[in-house]
Formats: structure tokens, C-alpha cells, sequence
């Protein structure tokens, strides 16, 4: 990615200089360098909030409340996982971070969640299809409120940043609802290989 980004700096570059433009690409460069400057710093707020309230969920039992909750979706979704699994309750709390549009936040719960589906896993090289099926809901993305990108069209002085809350909701819902169908029905393909001796991998 770095030497992409690299690339397309070097030939505006070489464009601007060839069009006689070359200062238009400089103001640009030390523009949207201040831009996104201003933008870090308003993330900064809207992202100590949100995580906060996360922490907040996590040390009040929320968190557990909500896994209990959806307890009956899970056993459903995840059926080789133990419903007393600290992987239900990371799952839960990886949802959630997602449905608040905090994917920075999820993402390290994220990792913990597949450390505890991997627990369950009989075939340690290969993904079993919870860790599938989980892979497949994070990166849909449901978000019931898309805080970081309400962040951002907020740093870059959007007038009305809100109204992105509904055409976001449809679509990863859409994108939620697809992946969940589609992995439930690619794990009907997936047979266990079986090794040399007989047994399965």
C-alpha cells in the first residue's frame, strides 16, 4: 500500500510539472495534509466517546446481557461453539463495536474472538466455520451508527453528517444478512479431508 500511495504522489507530480500546474499540486498536497490533520484530532472525540461507553458496557455487564441475549442467534450461527464460550460474549462485544461504527475498537476484540474460536477448533491449520462464519459477519460491517464516518464528514465541515445513519443501516444490513446466508451455505460444501491414516483433518 505504501509504495501505491508513493506512486500516485510521484506521478501527480510529474503530471502537474508536464500541465505547467505544478504549484496547484503542491497547494493540494500541504491542503489536504492540514485537512486530515483537523480530521485526526475530531475523530479524537467522537472515538474517546464511544469507546469509552464500550468500556463502560464491558464493566457493567452489558456486555454480558447482550450475549445472553443473543444467545439463541449464536447457538444457531455458531453451533460447535459452547454456549459458555468467552468467545460468545467477544463475539457479542465485536458486533456491538461494529454496529457503533467503532471498526478500530472491534478489531482488537475482533482478534480475541478468533483466539477463542480457534480454541474450539479441531483442525488447528485450517479455519473451521465458526471462525468462517464470524470472519464473514465482521466484514460486513453491520453499523446501526456510523460513528467514524459521522466523525469525519464532521471534520471536514459537512453540513448535515447524519443523514449518511439510514443508506448506511440499509446497505450493511443487507451486506449482514448476505454474509450469514452465504456462509451457512458454503458449510454445507465443506467436508472434513480425511488423512492417511483414516482419520479427519
Amino acid at each position: 500500500m505504501n509504495y501505491i500511495f508513493y506512486g500516485l504522489i510521484v506521478i501527480s507530480i510529474i503530471i502537474g510539472a508536464i500541465n505547467g500546474r505544478l504549484q496547484e499540486v503542491v497547494n493540494s498536497i500541504l491542503t489536504g495534509a492540514e485537512l486530515s490533520v483537523k480530521v485526526a484530532f475530531s475523530l479524537i472525540g467522537i472515538m474517546a466517546f464511544w469507546l469509552g461507553i464500550m468500556k463502560i458496557a464491558e464493566d457493567s455487564g452489558i456486555v454480558n446481557f447482550i450475549s445472553k441475549l443473543i444467545k439463541p442467534v449464536t447457538k444457531r450461527l455458531f453451533k460447535e461453539i459452547p454456549e459458555d464460550s468467552p468467545a460468545i460474549g467477544d463475539i457479542a462485544m465485536s458486533v456491538s463495536a461494529n454496529a457503533l461504527g467503532l471498526t478500530n475498537a472491534a478489531t482488537p476484540i475482533g482478534i480475541k474472538a478468533m483466539e477463542e474460536l480457534q480454541k474450539h477448533n479441531k483442525d488447528k491449520s485450517t479455519a473451521s466455520n465458526a471462525m468462517c462464519m464470524f470472519l464473514a459477519m465482521n466484514t460486513a460491517g453491520f453499523q446501526l451508527i456510523p460513528a467514524t464516518v459521522i466523525a469525519v464528514l464532521i471534520g471536514i465541515g459537512y453540513k448535515n453528517p447524519t443523514e449518511i445513519i439510514a443508506p448506511t443501516l440499509l446497505v450493511t444490513t443487507i451486506a449482514f444478512i448476505s454474509a450469514i446466508i452465504l456462509a451457512k451455505v458454503f458449510e454445507k460444501f465443506w467436508t472434513p479431508q480425511q488423512d492417511k491414516t483414516g482419520g479427519d483433518t
